[in-house]
């Protein structure tokens, strides 16, 4: 089981990395499409207010410690600083377990997904997930949403953390069109700017919810490696103790019988 966590971390650090260059040529592009009018259309897109969406990442299985519980926590807390009515509230929880946490607590769970498996099965789950926003956005008036996840920091601790899905950070990319473009010529399309543009931020939602699962699943398996490795020492030094407590009363036992053979020996000469 060690062995299948620590493996499993490698490989969703590994997906993570992977989606570096993958979201590079996404910015690019949309450092393309926002030269001249593309703010204008940007903003179109963002619609204030409404309803606020939180997507909850924790696990299917268990023997993760408080894995759950942190990131549990950490999301509600935070919903609650932001000075969110609970009625406005839309919640999504990925993985059972923290499902289970958020319904204990009294919040009420509109979307729950399973969690993948592997890296292969994460892209399908993106998808699902979208396609819920979507129908949150026009169904329900979800105009904002957030997605709370354990990120892993080092060796096998975590942290939670906070990403805002929507609305698009129009500030960070307005700071995209100021960059240098990396060669002599700007890139032109033919693609009509407003279905590009929308594509492209359907692109960069998909490269930070990709990250989510990654990360998430990474800092699962990095919290049930430590849990493991904290079980087997906590067994390694119970067995120390029993041993010592065994040799402790196996000395006395004999020390006793000793005692009990020169009593008898010095009672037998003595008379």
């Amino acid at each position: 089981m060690k062995a299948l966590a620590a493996v499993s971390i490698r490989q969703y650090e590994k997906a993570v990395e992977s989606l570096v260059e993958y979201n590079r040529t996404t910015e690019l592009s949309l450092h393309v499409v926002l030269t001249d009018r593309g703010q204008e259309l940007l903003e179109e897109e963002i619609k204030p207010g409404g309803r606020v969406g939180a997507i909850i990442f924790g696990s299917d299985q268990g023997m993760c410690g408080q894995f759950n519980d942190v990131i549990a926590d950490y999301a509600l807390s935070n919903l609650i600083e932001m000075g969110i009515s609970e009625d406005k509230w839309m919640l999504m929880s990925v993985g059972i377990r923290v499902d289970g946490r958020l319904q204990d607590a009294g919040y009420p769970v509109q979307k729950h997904l399973s969690l993948p498996g592997s890296v292969s099965g994460i892209s399908s789950k993106v998808q699902t997930m979208v396609m819920t926003l979507d129908a949150w956005r026009l169904n329900r008036g979800v105009n904002t949403v957030y997605l709370f996840y354990n990120r892993p920091t080092s060796g096998a601790t975590y942290r939670p953390t906070t990403v805002r899905l929507l609305p698009i950070d129009v500030e960070r990319l307005r700071s995209m069109e100021t960059k240098t473009w990396p060669s002599h010529i700007l890139p032109t399309f033919t693609m009509d700017r407003r279905r590009l543009l929308r594509a492209l931020i359907r692109q960069h939602l998909f490269v930070l919810s990709f990250r989510a699962f990654a990360e998430s699943l990474a800092s699962e398996n990095a919290a049930r490696l430590s849990a493991m490795q904290s079980a087997e020492q906590n067994i390694d030094d119970r067995l120390l103790l029993l041993n010592q407590e065994y040799h402790g009363l196996r000395q006395n036992s004999i020390t006793s019988e000793l005692l009990d053979i020169v009593s008898g020996f010095e009672v037998l000469t003595s008379g």
